[in-house]
C-alpha cells in the first residue's frame, strides 16, 4: 500500500512526463513533410553541385582525392574516396539522388535515410572545402532523422503497412533532433549578445550592405535601414528565446515558429548564403503539431476548398504504391532484434551526449566565472573546449568517431554573421603573367586592374559554393595546399584554351570598410590589398608581379 507520500510523488513524476512529452512530440504528418523536404533538398544540392563537377569533384579540378583526404579526419568516411575515376564519381552521384527519391516516396523509409546520411557525409568530405553551416546542420538533422519514423504517413511504407499510422511520436530521438535546433540557434544568440553591435540593432544594416552576400531583394531592402535595425533585434530576440519553440505548445508555438519561418524566408530572398535558410526551414517545421494540421484544414474548409481533388491524387498514389513490390527480412525474431538494435543505439547516444556534456560542463563553469580581463568569455570558453576536447580520455575518441562520421558538432554555431557582424566587401584580383610579359587579371578574366569586377560582388562568383570555397582559398597557403593547387589548375587550364603559356600568378584580397555612411557608395570606401599567395607555373620560379595602381 502507497503512502499519501509517495502517491503524490509518483503523480507529480507522471504529470511532469506527460508536459515533457507534449513538448517533444512530433507529428507523424510533420515527419512525413519533412522528409520530402529532405529528399528534395538532396536533390536539388547534387543538381546544384553538378554545375562545377569536374571543377570541385574530379582529380582534373582543383580538389583532387588526395587534397580532400587530406584535410577529413583520419576515419572519415566516403564512398567517394574509393575512386577517381569522373564517370564513377559521377554514377555516385546518380545514385544518390537515386536513394533520395526512395526516400521521398517513404519506400523502405529507414533504409533510405541511412543511405542518404552515408552518401551526404561522403559528398561533403569528398570537397570540404566548399562547405558551410547548412551542411553541418543538414548532416546532423538527418543522422537524427534515422531513428525517427519518417515513412510512418503518406508513404509507401505506410501504404504497405496497411493499419492505422500513429498521430505522433515523442522518445528520444524526437527530443534530439529538436534541441539540435535549438542549440544551433540558442548557442548563437549568446554569441551575438557578446556583441553591442547586435544588441543595439546597427547589425543589420551592415550586413545588408555587402554586395558580395546580398542578392535578388537585397538591394530593395538595405533601402530601409531603420526597418532592418527592428528586423535584427528581433532576429537576435528570437535566437535568444529559441528555447520557447519548445516550452510554448499549440498556437502560441506555431506563432514563433511562423516567426522562424519567415526569417529564413527574408534570408532566402536576400542573402547569397546557400541552402542554410532551407535546410533552416525543414527543421523549424518539426515544431508544428497536431494543431497546426487542425488549423490548416479549418483554413481549408473556410475558404471552400473540400479537398476533393487531393482526396482522388491520394487514392491515385496509393494504387501505385500498393504495386510497389515489398518484401520483409526474416519474422519476429529479426523484427525484434531490429528493435533492439535501435533501442541500443539510441540509449548509446544519449549516455556519450549526457557523458560530453558534463565534462564540459565541469570544466566550462569555473571558466565562464574566472575573472581573466585579458581575454573575452568568448576566447576563454572556446579555448577550453578545445583543450578539454584535445585531453580528456573518452571525449576525445568521441569527438574523433563524430567527426569522422560527419556529426560533430561546431565549437559555437556562429552564423548569420556572428558574434560581431563582417564589415568587409571582399573580391579577388589574380594578377597573371604570360610568358611573353603580358599582365591580365586571370581570375575575372580583363585586363590586370584593382577596380571591383562587378557593381554586385556576389557575381563573382558563378555559385555560391564557389564563394565558399574562396574563403578557403583566403585562408589556406601555409595550412593547406588549396592556393597553390588553384594557381596550378589556372595555369594548366591556360595553357590548354590559348597558344601560349602561363608564367606565374599572384592572389590578391581586396577587402572595402563598409560603414552606415558608404553602404550606398562603395566608390568611398576606404580598401585593402592583401597578397594571398603567389606562384610560378609549371617549373618556372615567381620572380614578382607589379602589383596595379
Amino acid at each position: 500500500m502507497r503512502l499519501p507520500a509517495q502517491s503524490a510523488l509518483l503523480e507529480s513524476g507522471h504529470r511532469l512526463r506527460r508536459a515533457l512529452e507534449r513538448r517533444v512530440r512530433i507529428d507523424t504528418r510533420t515527419l512525413a513533410v519533412f522528409r520530402v523536404l529532405v529528399g528534395i533538398l538532396i536533390v536539388a544540392d547534387l543538381a546544384l553541385r553538378s554545375r562545377n563537377f569536374s571543377y570541385f569533384y574530379t582529380d582534373d579540378g582543383v580538389v583532387p582525392r588526395s587534397l580532400a583526404m587530406e584535410a577529413t579526419p583520419e576515419y572519415a568516411i566516403s564512398v567517394y574516396y574509393l575512386t577517381t575515376s569522373s564517370t564513377v564519381i559521377a554514377a555516385l552521384f546518380v545514385l544518390q539522388a537515386l536513394v533520395a527519391l526512395q526516400l521521398i516516396v517513404g519506400y523502405k523509409t529507414r533504409v533510405a535515410t541511412v543511405l542518404s546520411f552515408l552518401f551526404v557525409v561522403s559528398l561533403d568530405h569528398h570537397n570540404p572545402f566548399v562547405l558551410s553551416y547548412a551542411d553541418t546542420l543538414f548532416r546532423l538533422l538527418l543522422f537524427w532523422a534515422i531513428f525517427l519514423p519518417l515513412g510512418e504517413r503518406w508513404s509507401v511504407d505506410a501504404v504497405h503497412a496497411d493499419r492505422t499510422p500513429r498521430p505522433s511520436v515523442a522518445n528520444a530521438a524526437s527530443v534530439l533532433i529538436l534541441s539540435q535546433m535549438i542549440f544551433m540557434y540558442f548557442s548563437n544568440g549568446l554569441i551575438k549578445s557578446q556583441s553591442d553591435v547586435w544588441t543595439s540593432g546597427d547589425a543589420a544594416p551592415l550586413v545588408f550592405g555587402l554586395d558580395e552576400m546580398t542578392f535578388l531583394l537585397g538591394d530593395v531592402v538595405r533601402g530601409f535601414p531603420t526597418l532592418l535595425e527592428y528586423g535584427g533585434l528581433l532576429w537576435f530576440y528570437m535566437l535568444v528565446g529559441s528555447w520557447l519553440l519548445v516550452a510554448l505548445r499549440g498556437r502560441p508555438r506555431m506563432l514563433l515558429a511562423g516567426l522562424f519561418v519567415g526569417g529564413h524566408l527574408a534570408f532566402a530572398l536576400t542573402v547569397r548564403i546557400g541552402a542554410f535558410p532551407y535546410v533552416a526551414l525543414a527543421g523549424v517545421l518539426l515544431f508544428l503539431q497536431g494543431q497546426f494540421w487542425t488549423d490548416l484544414a479549418t483554413v481549408t474548409r473556410r475558404i471552400g476548398l473540400d479537398g476533393t481533388w487531393l482526396r482522388g491524387l491520394s487514392a491515385r498514389l496509393e494504387q501505385c504504391a500498393r504495386r510497389v513490390p515489398t518484401a520483409r527480412i526474416g519474422g519476429d525474431r529479426v523484427q525484434a532484434a531490429r528493435a533492439h538494435t535501435y533501442t541500443a543505439a539510441v540509449t548509446t547516444i544519449v549516455v556519450t551526449i549526457l557523458f560530453v556534456a558534463g565534462v564540459l560542463l565541469l570544466t566550462l563553469v569555473p571558466v565562464a566565472l574566472a575573472d581573466d580581463s585579458e581575454r573575452t568569455m568568448e576566447e576563454r570558453v572556446e579555448g577550453t573546449l578545445i583543450e578539454t576536447m584535445d585531453e580528456t580520455t573518452g571525449v576525445t575518441q568521441v569527438e574523433t568517431v563524430a567527426s569522422s562520421v560527419g556529426i560533430d558538432q561546431p565549437i559555437g554555431w556562429s552564423v548569420f554573421a556572428g558574434p560581431d557582424p563582417r564589415t568587409t566587401d571582399r573580391y579577388y584580383v589574380f594578377p597573371a603573367q604570360t610568358v611573353s610579359g603580358e599582365q591580365f587579371d586571370i581570375y575575372n578574366e580583363r585586363a590586370l586592374t584593382v577596380d571591383r569586377p562587378y557593381d554586385e560582388l556576389q557575381q563573382q562568383h558563378g555559385t555560391y559554393r564557389e564563394r565558399f570555397y574562396m574563403n578557403s582559398v583566403r585562408n589556406g597557403g601555409s595550412s593547406n595546399d588549396v592556393p597553390a593547387l588553384l594557381a596550378a589548375h589556372l595555369c594548366a587550364q591556360w595553357a590548354d584554351d590559348h597558344d601560349e603559356e602561363l608564367r606565374s600568378v599572384s592572389m590578391y584580397l581586396v577587402t572595402e570598410a563598409v560603414t552606415h555612411e558608404t553602404i550606398d557608395d562603395p566608390s568611398n570606401r576606404d580598401r585593402t590589398y592583401v597578397e594571398l599567395s603567389h606562384h610560378g607555373c609549371g617549373d618556372t620560379e615567381f620572380d614578382g608581379l607589379e602589383w596595379p595602381a
